[in-house]
């Protein structure tokens, strides 16, 4: 190729100064400069995944070991290793946290048989966090004294209230309303199927103070209520004066007769108890009531929903805010916040485990 002459030089040098090249000052004898092109920004650092626990740390996790299909055991016997093996909706959950890249999450997980105020165990010093089906209450943060003793992560799954019944009777037992003095209900004590219940028919207050002339039956004999806080059930726990409590009867025909099961008592009793007529229904969350139901072929069918829902979480020391926070963000990702719970669950129990590997730091 031939180099351009002087005549060439000259075109081209015509042609720049018609369109006005840039950096060209009117009148100037300085020749035209290229602009100077800007130095690129540095491209993000790509930050580390953010680990909840430092490196090697287990976390030891107490699960409530007879809630199915929530949470629950694989062996009957506390001192055999198979009750310390988690099975149910909570324990897939925990093994998709596990396997999320990045988190840094072990569980070494142990059963408990003991419910009431499981969930305050990680304020000592053998659990780093508890699950099995608790409903996340503001009280029940709170230890004896009242002071702040444990946090609730996000809610995971969503539970709602419900009635047991014989399948004949679910016509007539079908609203809480329908339940007046000649109907007996039983209900597992300290418990939100307890609290919630005899809030919903009317035997409590908010605050749980029983309706004044209601009887309770305990070990020490027929106790009045008075309508005070002295005679209180909750699910964060009740009044000594109610401690063992066996039976309510209410104050008017208006209300149902209530039979307590202790904390004691197993599941297989209470349904035992509604199939010899010993009680009329079961007051608990459909969750439970559901899987029943399903069984039962008919014989026990599920009736008066609750028009409100609570929501499960799992509980740890209230100082674990790292842990906590990142928990959360862990918790909100594999449930799409809320989006994907039991019911997903139930129709492929591999949902939290396909979404945690899928999951990018």
């Amino acid at each position: 190729m031939k180099r351009p002459g002087a005549r060439g030089q000259a075109t081209a040098a015509a042609l720049l100064l018609a369109f006005g090249v840039a950096g060209c000052d009117e009148g100037s004898d300085t020749p035209p400069t290229s602009p100077t092109a800007p130095t690129p920004a540095p491209a993000p650092a790509v930050p580390a995944p953010i680990r909840c626990a430092e490196e090697g740390r287990v976390l030891e996790f107490g699960f409530f070991a007879l809630y199915e299909p929530i949470s629950y055991r694989a062996g009957d016997d506390p001192m055999s290793a198979a009750f310390d093996e988690h099975l149910g909706y909570e324990a897939d959950l925990l093994t998709a946290l596990e396997a999320m890249d990045g988190a840094g999450l072990s569980f070494n997980r142990r059963g408990i048989d003991a419910w009431p105020g499981i969930w305050l165990l990680p304020a000592g010093p053998d659990y780093d966090l508890v699950g099995g089906g608790i409903t996340i209450l503001e009280e029940r943060t709170r230890d004896a004294s009242g002071a702040p003793a444990v946090a609730f992560t996000s809610g995971h799954v969503t539970f709602r209230h419900s009635l047991l019944v014989r399948g004949v009777d679910a016509a007539e037992l079908a609203e809480y309303s329908d339940l007046t003095s000649e109907a007996r209900v039983g209900v597992s004590m300290e418990t939100t199927g307890e609290s919630r219940f005899l809030q919903i028919v009317g035997l409590v207050d908010e605050d749980g103070a029983l309706l004044a002339g209601t009887s309770v039956t305990t070990p020490e004999g027929v106790v009045v209520a008075d309508g005070s806080e002295a005679f209180r059930i909750a699910a964060s726990g009740s009044s000594e004066n109610l401690a063992g409590r066996s039976e309510l009867i209410p104050p008017s025909p208006g209300y149902p007769q209530v039979v307590f099961f202790g904390a004691e008592s197993v599941r297989s009793e209470h349904l035992l108890a509604l199939l010899n007529r010993e009680v009329d229904a079961l007051a608990g969350d459909e969750i439970g009531n559901r899987a029943v139901e399903q069984v039962s072929a008919g014989l026990l069918v599920v009736t008066a929903l609750d028009t409100e829902v609570e929501h499960g979480g799992f509980a740890l020391d209230q100082s674990e805010e790292i842990l906590l926070a990142c928990l959360d963000d862990k918790l909100d990702y594999l449930t799409g916040e809320r989006e994907i719970g039991y019911a997903e669950w139930l129709a492929n129990p591999s949902v939290f485990l396909e979404r945690a590997e899928a999951w990018t730091p």
